[in-house]
């Protein structure tokens, strides 16, 4: 069974950025898209970014596209997340998740195992 573990957030002031990354061990990582999610306090849990599994298509979620980056490194099982010019909205649990197909999906429920969430917090 496939385990995700992300690390890299904590709290920033609005302008600022962080890097979310995520560990994967299991399943043949490099076969498989992932993505990035994050929940708000009372909020449903919203899609923010996918990559393929080679990396070579990407997908942003409208309030994020031109200011998060995700990436991966096949040869770490490693995903991640650069955020730019925060925003307090911006606050919230960010899961990274794996989808055992290889294409992109903005939907959670296409994915298949989801890490345990690191908390990311922008002050204004």
């Amino acid at each position: 069974q496939v385990q995700l573990v992300e690390s890299g957030g904590g709290l920033v002031q609005a302008g600022g950025s962080l890097r979310l990354s995520c560990t994967s061990s299991g399943r043949t990582f490099s076969m498989y898209a992932m993505g990035w999610f994050r929940q708000a306090p009372g909020k449903e849990r919203d899609f923010v970014a996918t990559i393929n599994w080679s990396g070579s298509i990407t997908n942003y979620a409208g309030s994020v596209k031109g200011r998060f980056t995700i990436s991966r490194d096949n040869t770490k099982n490693t995903v991640n997340l650069q955020m730019n010019s925060l925003k307090p909205e911006d606050t919230a649990v960010y899961y990274c998740a794996v989808r055992y197909a290889g294409r992109t999906a903005t939907e959670s429920r296409e994915y298949d195992y989801w890490g345990q969430g690191t908390q990311v917090t922008v002050s204004s």
